[in-house]
């Protein structure tokens, strides 16, 4: 094979084939409007000239042959715009450097290896102190550098896995944008097909099909088009959307949206060439300038929590946008991240604190032991043998400080969101903001649209009326008039999108498939049933001869074609939702086809008898509908008048069958404490209907179902302005909203977030297909795009992808969300309890024994277990279906609840403990030399060695305890399914074994027999046995324990009683309920012959209430679920309280629930019930205090 010639001497002799040039289209891009037009026809003639010229044809579009596809590549180029070139390891390794620990570490360390080489001369060692001096005194001292080089080997490991990790983590994140950007395709002509192409493999000369919805991923001039509007602010920042024709403004440019209407256009120019392309060069996004942006998008934590999501999208942005952007107010910081940063703060703080304390005491009790005490004096020849002793006590400080300072949470938090978007893609969410994820754990509402998400998306006609007559099934075409039928076969045909087909089955007997707008498509699917073929129509009528469009938008809510009639004159065929259409009909189809009138008291009935009953079973109804135009052409920009005096032809009512999976979706969102509600354009019937199948009304509830009308008289005022406080009054009951615009949806979204009703700011996740969707996604807490019928707007907005456009996906999303948070508090859990007692254990060793009993290095080896292992360990647990059954945290619920406080401190004491025993007697248990107060440089001994060794494992098995943070018996529940738990584990305990069996000097350690291996092995194994007896112990006895890790808005009265979940209290509660009720009936018989007859129907209630068969049956919470189901409030704290507030129905976390509390939670029935009954009454006393 021969060599190719340089590249652009290919792209020069391939350019000339072509009758335009690279420059000579990229200048005519710049031009607008009337400049563009001129410039059009005074260059090429007219657009088809153009196409001409680029060798592609208006219609059938290009062939497809890969050598011409190539070419074209060669000559005008790809249509990417190339990314950011990545960070190389060692940039990273060098980012990981300049953590100031580590630095502090680095020249502490160096200090100590270069003094350790010193050798004063004459230094007598009895004169200087205590250093190392028996006969191997001169080996032990040439091994003095061994410290300082293993804490500079252990700052490179750390340096190492940091880098790795973010080297990993940048790797996903260009792997999942990458996938984004094949998700995203276009419909392109090409040999006559419509197909959908990935916008990178679009090319000079494509001809495009554009439609309402689109992100256009390249520049274009328009062929033709029908009502196109689109918004061009991301490259002008005019917000006015600009319409565009082939006659006036046929320049489509990439990055712009489409906004109403459709059209085709020919490819003019791609990649780098097309205008966000120039830009996007001008804002010098090339790699010598991206460092600065770079750093822009990292958070605090390191990790870019904005992917950008499209090829074509990457550079929209103009210096105005960019300003724009600026001056935006930022999406304020998620729950977790602000927790964490202040948890952090207040850690960092006291681990300085402690770090310093640490190396004052040990340089005072040095000073004052060899200069007072021992009246030694300051020699010229000993001052490196005190340096070197300062060193060491600074670097024992520093050490306390790297274990004390919590930098593994970035990464736990890192590896938890990254594991669990990786996770999400297989759940069909597609995460584009990664703090997304973590929101929607906390979300206590969810506004779904209903097509596609809670339905099928799967439209088929199912009734009819036509001419006085409603079809139960669609009717056989020869009952109907062959006029009517013409009509009904036309109106669909020529006015439904030209891109919305219906293809045969992919796999025999299965169903057609439905391409473009699915109601449409149901249309269409109409046609085929009555045995008509709508393509034959649309091939008498190509998209060419339409006169005029007025395309379906959410103001309208109908869509007109006008076409010229052979014989002169125009028709106009119209279709939309009936209510809406019947207002603008006032004559209509009988029987024979006939035409005739159609007054208001005939409008009512239809609706009475027609379309109620249609909607009532679920159906959406569509009108269809036409009008002839025979005298004068009319103004057709005057809707007003063109959209009147139509002549009804058909009412049918379309069929979308409600998920099967949907229901029993919507049930565990109730059960986990959040509220659905529909938000749908279709009728209130219709919209209830649906409701009620889904299970988001149920019988017998309050709650209210509104249209957008309604809705907005009652939340409007005289001006109309949007008053929260009436706003307040209706959206915590309200569950439908039917007929509703995009912007009801995002002024109930916006409503929601911004009310004060409850305790606490609600946590809004929102659904979103359509263009005008955006500004209610971008509102929202968490915006759902859909993956399928989603247009490129609604994506751009959005923080999570749904590929399947299924509620359920939403519902995973929440447990994914849930899982880490539980993760992320797992691993505090783990790495408090570690930094506790390291801490401790520094501290008092240095004030007693003037040496830490874990060394530097050992104390680094525990960080990195802590930091990066355990965080691996823990971070990446895989949700379980106990997540859905408890209550929101929400905003304010601190990270480290009272039971997790409980276990830090109760498995601190023990480690101290059995720490401290072994410092202070272990020599005399093992009969083994001491450790303490061995002279500098001094051989490890096995008494530090049992110390450290022991340590670790205590460790090692409370990584195990730490799994479960609620108080659970059970800490091996699921552990097999977690693999890479497994794996961290059994790693970390042979990696043990080596360090104290090889580890040798560096590490401090010497060998140590199997008797002493299984002493460290049994008191590590006691952490699990602790743990049970800590488990054991309800929180509420501890009143002294305090929470930490709070966020920001609490809000008053909140914390009051506000009671974790603590299985341990509810145990003993399950045993106290049979005590307490069986007690209660015998005080109850005792005292009901003495009481009033008034008080006997309330004691016969309180008996029921007190019925332990009421308590444990409750339907969404059974006595065997492993996360227990009820979290009982500690009511007995604070009587009074209950009594004044009636009927105080508990949430799972105890908070007071904020609204309805419609047998939904599970309430401690004796307590709070009997209290609320009869708060003055004599069955006061019933309260048996437990």
């Amino acid at each position: 094979m021969t060599n190719p010639p340089p590249a652009n001497a290919v792209a020069e002799s391939y350019e000339g084939q072509f009758g335009c040039t690279l420059m000579d289209l990229r200048k005519l891009m710049e031009l607008r409007a009337a400049e563009a037009v001129a410039q059009i026809s005074a260059h090429y003639g007219s657009v088809h000239e153009l196409c001409a010229r680029l060798k592609t044809s208006p219609i059938e579009g290009l062939s497809g042959n890969p050598a011409d596809l190539e070419k074209r590549r060669h000559v005008f180029g790809k249509n990417v715009i190339p990314p950011k070139k990545p960070k190389t390891f060692l940039e990273l390794v060098w980012e990981a450097l300049q953590d100031v620990t580590l630095i502090i570490l680095e020249i502490a360390a160096i200090i100590s290896l270069v003094l350790s080489f010193y050798r004063p001369p004459g230094g007598d060692n009895e004169i200087c102190g205590h250093i190392a001096s028996n006969p191997e005194e001169e080996e032990e001292g040439e091994t003095g550098w061994i410290e300082g080089a293993a804490i500079l080997a252990s700052v490179i490991i750390v340096v190492f896995v940091t880098a790795f990790n973010d080297w990993s983590k940048e790797k996903q994140f260009r792997g999942l944008q990458s996938r984004i950007e094949l998700e995203q395709k276009f419909s392109i002509i090409r040999n006559g097909q419509l197909i959908q192409l990935p916008v990178a493999e679009i090319v000079v000369g494509d001809i495009a099909q554009v439609k309402y919805g689109d992100l256009l991923p390249a520049d274009g001039v328009l062929l033709q088009g029908n009502d196109l509007k689109i918004d061009e602010s991301s490259l002008t920042g005019e917000s006015d959307h600009v319409k565009k024709s082939p006659e006036k403004d046929p320049m489509l440019l990439s990055g712009t949206h489409v906004m109403e209407g459709s059209g085709r256009m020919v490819v003019t120019a791609v990649g780098v060439n097309s205008q966000t392309g120039i830009i996007f060069t001008l804002l010098g996004v090339s790699e010598e300038e991206d460092d600065d942006k770079k750093k822009k998008a990292k958070t605090q934590d390191g990790v870019a929590l904005e992917i950008q999501p499209l090829n074509s999208q990457e550079g929209i942005e103009s210096e105005e946008k960019e300003k724009k952007v600026s001056r935006a107010p930022k999406k304020e910081k998620s729950v977790l991240q602000g927790k964490l940063t202040r948890l952090a703060v207040q850690i960092g703080k006291a681990g300085l604190i402690m770090s310093a304390l640490t190396v004052i005491i040990l340089i005072l009790y040095f000073v004052v032991d060899n200069f007072v005490i021992q009246r030694r004096a300051w020699l010229p020849e000993c001052t490196p043998v005190y340096i070197q002793y300062f060193v060491k006590f600074f670097i024992i400080g520093v050490t306390v400080l790297v274990v004390a300072v919590p930098e593994g949470l970035p990464l736990a938090v890192t590896i938890s969101l990254a594991y669990s978007v990786k996770k999400m893609m297989k759940d069909n969410n597609l995460v584009r903001h990664l703090d997304a994820c973590e929101t929607m754990g906390n979300a206590t509402a969810i506004c779904s649209d209903k097509t596609g998400t809670l339905t099928m998306n799967r439209m088929t006609v199912v009734q009819a009326y036509i001419g006085d007559t409603h079809y139960r099934q669609v009717p056989e075409p020869d009952v109907l008039p062959p006029k009517t039928l013409e009509l009904i076969v036309n109106g669909i045909s020529i006015n439904c999108a030209y891109t919305s087909k219906i293809l045969p089955p992919e796999k025999e007997g299965g169903l057609p498939r439905q391409v473009g707008n699915k109601t449409e498509c149901g249309l269409l699917g109409f046609v085929t049933d009555l045995n008509q073929d709508y393509q034959a129509v649309r091939n008498e009528v190509p998209e060419e001869k339409l006169f005029k469009v007025y395309t379906f938008n959410s103001v309208r809510k109908s869509m007109s074609t006008v076409i010229r009639k052979p014989e002169g004159g125009f028709r106009m065929y119209s279709k939309g939702a009936s209510e809406i259409m019947l207002r603008k009909c006032d004559r209509i189809l009988n029987k024979e086809g006939e035409i005739v009138p159609f007054k208001s008291k005939d409008r009512d009935n239809m609706v009475r008898n027609v379309i109620e009953p249609m909607a009532s079973e679920g159906l959406r109804t569509i009108g269809i509908a036409y009008r002839d135009f025979d005298d004068t052409e009319p103004k057709w920009d005057n809707e007003n008048e063109i959209l009147t005096g139509l002549i009804c032809i058909a009412v049918v009512g379309i069929e979308d069958p409600v998920r099967p999976e949907v229901p029993a979706a919507i049930a565990k969102c109730r059960r986990a404490g959040i509220t659905v509600r529909m938000v749908t354009g279709d009728n209130v019937n219709t919209a209830r209907a649906i409701a009620t199948k889904c299970g988001i009304l149920t019988p017998g509830d309050d709650f209210l179902c509104l249209e957008g009308k309604e809705f907005n008289r009652i939340i409007r005022n005289e001006k109309g302005q949007v008053e929260q406080e009436k706003l307040d009054k209706i959206w915590p009951r309200l569950r439908v909203l039917a007929r509703s615009s995009p912007t009801d949806k995002h002024t109930l979204v916006k409503g929601i977030i911004d009310s004060t009703v409850g305790d606490q700011r609600q946590v809004v996740a929102v659904t979103g297909d359509g263009t005008n969707d955006g500004p209610a996604l971008k509102k929202a807490d968490v915006g759902f795009a859909m993956g399928i019928a989603g247009t490129d707007v609604a994506k751009e907005a959005s923080d999570i992808i749904l590929t399947d456009d299924n509620f359920t996906s939403i519902v995973k999303a929440v447990m994914w969300g849930r899982n880490v948070y539980d993760s992320i508090s797992k691993f505090l859990q783990f790495q408090l309890t570690v930094n506790v007692v390291a801490v401790i254990v520094a501290f008092t060793g240095a004030c007693i024994t003037q040496d830490s009993p874990l060394k530097a290095v050992q104390m680094l080896w525990v960080n990195l277990i802590m930091d990066t292992f355990a965080s691996l360990a823990l971070a990446t647990e895989p949700p379980t279906d106990s997540l859905l059954r408890r209550r929101p945290y929400g905003r304010d619920k601190p990270l480290i609840s009272r039971t997790m406080m409980k276990n830090i401190l109760g498995h601190a004491v023990y480690q101290l403990g059995m720490v401290f025993l072994l410092v202070f007697a272990g020599d005399k248990l093992f009969d083994i030399d001491s450790g303490r107060k061995a002279p500098l440089n001094s051989p490890p001994s096995q008494h530090y060695t049992i110390v450290f060794n022991t340590f670790v494992l205590m460790q090692l098995f409370n990584e195990i305890n730490s799994r479960k943070i609620h108080g659970e018996k059970n800490v091996f529940a699921g552990i097999y399914r977690n693999a890479i738990f497994c794996s961290v584990v059994l790693g970390t305990f042979i990696c043990q074994i080596m360090i104290v069996e090889v580890g040798g000097k560096p590490f401090s350690c010497t060998n140590l027999t199997m008797e002493q291996w299984m002493w460290c092995l049994f008191i590590g194994i006691g952490e699990l046995l602790w743990g049970q007896i800590i488990s054991a112990i309800p929180t509420k006895f501890l009143k002294f324990l305090k929470e930490a890790g709070r966020g920001s808005e609490i809000s008053r009265g909140e914390t009051e009683g506000m009671e974790e979940i603590d299985l341990a209290e509810m145990e003993l509660r399950r045993g106290q309920i049979l005590w307490v009720r069986g007690l209660n009936r015998i005080q109850t018989q005792i005292r009901v012959v003495k009481v009033f007859h008034g008080f006997r129907e309330a004691i016969q209630k309180s008996r029921n209430l007190n019925s332990i068969h009421t308590f444990m049956t409750q339907p969404e919470y059974t006595a065997d679920d492993e996360l227990s189901q009820s979290f009982l409030d500690n009511q007995e704290e604070n009587p009074a309280s209950a009594s004044k507030t009636g009927t105080s129905v508990l949430l799972l976390d105890g908070e007071a629930a904020p609204q309805d509390n419609t047998n939904n939670n599970a309430v401690d029935c004796h307590q709070v019930q009997i209290i609320a009954s009869c708060s003055d009454g004599p069955l006061q006393s019933l309260e048996t205090p437990v």
